[in-house]
């Protein structure tokens, strides 16, 4: 099974696991339709709205792995 590591790009993890939209909204990243959401990791999103990465990584990967 392969993981979400914070180094992957926004969109590339929405397209892959739509699933993570709603914990991405959860944690207050109501930007995925925006540009930066193209060019930015989940790692710098999650930094550029001062949340929590390692909860956010913790998150996003218990919903892949149900």
């Amino acid at each position: 099974m392969q993981t979400i590591t914070k180094d992957l790009g926004i969109m590339e993890v929405v397209e892959k696991w739509p699933q993570t939209v709603e914990i991405l909204m959860q944690f207050g990243m109501g930007c995925i339709g925006c540009a930066a959401a193209h060019f930015e990791n989940i790692e710098q999103g999650a930094l550029a709205h001062g949340i929590d990465v390692d909860a956010l990584m913790k998150a996003l990967n218990e919903v892949v792995e149900e």
